[in-house]
């Protein structure tokens, strides 16, 4: 597999110029192009009353300059999109939308081979809501894939943690990963959860040796312990410079970290994740 085509979301938060420099980085490795993508959904950023005053007067110029705002952050974001491909020499194109952000996104990602997004937020607007991860939640529901999530600041990848559950969905997104080489230099540790120690060896064992097929050099861990309470900590421990992890419904590692946990995670973690299907 190849990356021919990445999307990133100038999105005019504090995760955008690290979204950027990932995006670009990438393009430049794998010779591909990138997509700066904004879509301003009007309606939803008027609608966010909840930091308004209570004066009706006050609320409707409010939400007019809230969207002004919006605007102008993503015509300002996509600016230094521009500026950052053109220093490094890299193919790129730029979509401005409107309307409603994730069907526009579901729809990029028909034709784009990653998407590139920031932690806590995919769009500035998000950004300012009460939930700023319902949109990524969503586009991860929804199966986009794969999909970095990348942290405030920049990270070189040298170190990878892959958890993996031995589903089905997990292995997608082990060799998806491996299979888009997106940094074949980089560590990898295979770590399981909540598994027998015989078990926990012997899958991590088929997983090293997938990766190891892939040209990487892999360590290899079985936590008796859940995911949801253990994979920071690992992480952590680990050094892991981006953590990839799978996203079905069906996926013990979606019920018990991008499920019941996300939120949580999403607020604690400051270690980018790859994501995929």
């Amino acid at each position: 597999m190849r990356i021919k085509r990445i999307v990133v979301g100038p999105a005019g938060t504090t995760y955008t110029p690290v979204a950027i420099t990932r995006a670009v980085t990438l393009a430049q490795t794998h010779d591909a192009e990138v997509t700066g993508v904004t879509v301003l959904d009007a309606r939803r950023v008027r609608g966010l009353a909840w930091m308004a005053p209570p004066s009706r007067k006050d609320v409707d110029a409010n939400r007019d300059r809230r969207v002004a705002i919006t605007d102008d952050r993503l015509t300002r974001s996509i600016h230094d999109f521009e500026a950052v491909c053109q220093a490094e020499q890299v193919k790129y194109r730029v979509v401005q939308e409107s309307g409603d952000a994730f069907t526009k996104l579901i729809e990029l990602a028909r034709y784009h081979d990653l998407m590139v997004f920031g932690l806590r937020s995919v769009l500035e607007y998000d950004f300012l809501c009460p939930d700023p991860q319902a949109l990524l939640m969503r586009l991860v529901g929804a199966g986009v894939r794969p999909l970095i999530a990348v942290s405030r600041e920049f990270r070189q990848i040298h170190h990878v943690l892959i958890a993996y559950s031995g589903t089905m969905e997990s292995a997608k997104a082990m060799k998806r990963f491996a299979q888009l080489g997106l940094r074949p230099s980089a560590r990898l540790k295979i770590l399981t959860f909540g598994v027998t120690d015989d078990e926990g060896r012997q899958l991590t064992a088929d997983a090293a040796d997938y990766c190891q097929a892939h040209g990487y050099t892999v360590d290899r861990r079985s936590n008796p312990g859940e995911a949801r309470h253990l994979l920071l900590a690992a992480a952590a421990l680990w050094q892991a410079d981006l953590i990839v992890m799978g996203n079905s419904a069906r996926s013990v590692l979606l019920r018990h970290v991008l499920g019941d946990t996300l939120q949580d995670v999403l607020h604690r973690v400051d270690i980018p994740l790859f994501l995929a299907q």
